[in-house]
Order: structure tokens, then sequence, then C-alpha cells
């Protein structure tokens, strides 16, 4: 999961809204709020246009995306319209009508099975450090952390639905796309750091965007992508 940095403390057009007293008032405030579409460009440009839990690229996989409260409006509906609440999530609305509820990932599986001292956020700025990524697609807490934070790291891949059989086969298919390539490079002597850069840095699919599943091509690539972001997106690291 890669961190979000928050680049502004809010935005006006959220700034104006009143603030719901309870979970009802909440929904209805959300339900009302007419510059959805506006926030959520912000958002996605922010992530670079990857999903914040899955890092899929939703709108390259005609999944849509939508406002995510990582923290549940109807637990917390103070931070209904929190800018450091916000992010843009996959899964529209079109594709809630469509997808059984076993398999939706992301908030739409969350809904509101959500602890704050066990789930793991897209804003944490160490996010990334609790999950590993297996070779068949899985995701997995990191070997090595202690107890705790193995127990939060496995909650939030459950109350996410990080391992629904989709996002497995697309990591999985994404593992098998760069293994290969890493071993054809490695096999000419062609540069292992300019094939890592593809995928690392902003901009082969589209203007601004990184591609799907960024932490995972980190750590395929271990110290050769650290290196690469050092010298050239060092705002990722």
């Amino acid at each position: 999961m890669r961190f979000v940095r928050k680049e502004m403390q809010t935005l006006a057009s959220l700034q104006r809204q009143t603030t719901p007293l309870d979970a009802d008032a909440a929904t209805r405030a959300w339900g009302n709020f007419k510059d959805k579409d506006y926030v959520q460009d912000f958002l996605l440009e922010e992530q670079y246009h990857l999903c914040c839990y899955s890092e899929v690229r939703a709108d390259l996989a005609g999944l849509g995306y939508h406002i995510e409260h990582v923290e549940p409006k109807s637990r917390n509906p103070a931070r209904t319209f929190d800018y450091t609440n916000l992010a843009a999530c996959a899964l529209d609305s079109q594709m809630l009508a469509v997808i059984p509820s076993e398999e939706r990932f992301g908030g739409h599986f969350k809904l509101s099975r959500y602890h704050s001292r066990a789930f793991i956020s897209c804003h944490q700025a160490d996010s990334a450090r609790y999950f590993s990524y297996l070779s068949d697609g899985s995701i997995v807490p990191r070997l090595g952390l202690h107890l705790r934070d193995t127990r939060r790291a496995r909650y939030t891949i459950a109350v996410l639905n990080l391992n629904s059989e989709y996002l497995r086969q697309q990591r999985q298919a994404w593992w098998d796309e760069i293994a290969d390539l890493f071993e054809q490079h490695q096999a000419q002597n062609w540069s292992l750091t300019d094939l890592a850069a593809i995928d690392l840095l902003p901009g082969r699919l589209g203007k601004g965007t990184l591609s799907p599943f960024f932490t995972l091509t980190r750590q395929f690539f271990g110290h050769i992508a650290e290196q690469v972001l050092r010298d050239h997106a060092p705002a990722l690291l």
C-alpha cells in the first residue's frame, strides 16, 4: 500500500461545508455535495491515479473510482468533509451494480468494518512496510514485523479484501510480466535500472500517472528501485 502524501490542509469546496453532527446527517450532506468530481480529480492527481488501497489503475481497468472516507463517515461524521480523510478508491457506482459483494475490494468492501487502532491507512507514512507481495499475486504481512503489526496487516488485508481473486490474478500477471523482462534484461546484459524506471517513474501510462502496483514493482526491484527513486523521483520514496 503506497503512502499517499497530503500536500494541503484542505480544499475550498470542502471547507465551505457544514460539519455533520451524526451519521444520518453525514450521509445526507455527502449525498448533496456537488463538487465530488472536482475533489475526486484532485485526489487522483495526488495519488498518480492509483487506487489508494489496491494500487490498481481503475481507469485503465474500466473499474472507475469513488471518493473513499478512510475513517467512515458513519463512525466519525465530523470527518465527512475532512480532506485528510479522503482518498480516491477503485470501483464506482456502476461497477457496484455488477460485482457481487464478496468480490468487491477496497472501501466498498470495508464499509463500516473499521477499527482505527488496527487499520493501516494509505495516509500513514510507513504503510508500505507492513506488506509483502508474492509471485502468486498474494499480499501478506511482511516477515519480521512485531506480532501486533502482523495482526494489523492481516486485519487490513482482510477488511479491504486485498486478496480478492481479481486482485490476486492482476498482481500475478504483473509480477510474471516484470519477472520475464527482468530475466530477459539479465540474459542480454541490458540495464536493469532502465527497466525498473519504466514502471516506477510517472508518465508511461499518462502524464502525472504511475503504472499499477507501484509497491509490488518497488519491492521486486529492491535496491535498484530505491536508487531509481532517489535519483529521479524522491517524492515517491
